[in-house]
């Protein structure tokens, strides 16, 4: 059986996480405390950061489907009669070859 990169990372982590858990237990409860407040802190602070990246990214798609249709119509304006042009009903007849 092979040591690979993952096995590697499990083991970190795992060892990690148990210095984490034994710093943790021999910690004071006002130190306990402090700890919960300051991750709690973090915590809504990252979240206040991602509403405001949604709400300017809601903003930012927003606007760029308002400015790609108007860029649109500016650019192929006669798009829509091209298209029927091309794809569109043929009013005549078209002479057959072999007459």
């Amino acid at each position: 059986m092979s040591v690979d990169s993952k096995h590697i990372a499990t083991f970190l982590l795992g060892a990690a996480a148990a210095l984490a858990g034994a710093k943790y237990m021999s910690m004071s409860p006002e130190e306990k405390e402090k700890l919960a407040a300051d991750l709690k802190d973090k915590a809504n602070k990252m979240k206040d950061e991602a509403e405001g990246t949604f709400d300017k990214a809601k903003e930012y798609f927003d606007e760029l489907k308002t400015k790609g249709t108007e860029a649109f119509k500016e650019h192929f304006g006669d798009a829509e009669k091209t298209l029927s042009d091309l794809f569109g009903k043929k009013d005549k007849p078209t002479p057959d070859a072999s007459t």
